[in-house]
């Protein structure tokens, strides 16, 4: 496989797995099918979306292959009819959107690695293209954003991922191999923070010392 062919399989699987997590949120939300697919389709695109018009490519991958969209629209509308089989629709959210993020980060990364692009914009590009899709899903489906999420590693699972395949590159991987890596170590750090608890130290305020 092309890493040309690779990165579109990522941006690929990124975009159904997304698509899966925007409909069970417009399922919580209780809304029609139309609701789905609008729900579904800006939860798979809006990343990458964003990416590419940082970027300035010459089309937003989405106008370019209006598959991308079907396949959300599809994937929203088979959701609609079985979301009710699923014992925890929250559960299922979160556990596919810790998968959704791992393959996103991955995705934008080698868009990035594509362009030629340096590694402070590769690690952007991936941090980008792996959270504004569920930041935007989840403030429009009025849900607790979990990229904001108390005591959980998003935001710093992103990065490592990012940071991890800009390591893969400079010591002398391809970008095939540096990418399978960014996705496993997103993934760890999400699953870990979701199963064990991971996280980062928190910051906690201390009132002022009074002067005497």
């Amino acid at each position: 496989m092309t890493p040309e062919a690779f990165v579109a399989f990522l941006d690929y699987s990124s975009v159904l797995i997304f698509a899966i997590t925007g409909a069970l949120v417009a399922s919580r939300a209780q809304l029609d099918p139309v609701g789905f697919v609008f729900m579904a389709s800006l939860t798979a695109v809006g990343g990458g979306t964003l990416r590419d018009l940082i970027l300035g490519r010459d089309m937003v991958f989405w106008v370019a292959q209006p598959a991308y969209v079907v396949m959300s629209a599809v994937t929203a509308l088979v959701v609609f009819w079985t979301a009710h089989l699923f014992e925890s629709r929250y559960k299922w959210l979160v556990w596919l959107d810790s998968v959704a993020l791992a393959v996103a980060v991955a995705a934008g990364a080698g868009v990035a690695i594509e362009g030629g692009f340096g590694p402070v914009i590769i690690i952007i590009m991936g941090v980008v293209t792996g959270t504004f899709g569920g930041l935007m899903r989840d403030v429009v489906g009025n849900e607790v954003p979990l990229v904001l999420k108390h005591r959980q590693l998003y935001l710093t699972a992103a990065f490592g991922g990012a940071a991890a395949a800009v390591v893969m590159l400079w010591t002398g991987f391809g970008s095939g191999p540096s990418l399978v890596v960014c996705t496993v170590v997103v993934w760890i750090l999400r699953a870990g923070s979701l199963y064990w608890g991971w996280q980062l130290p928190l910051h906690h305020p201390r009132p002022p010392r009074m002067r005497g």
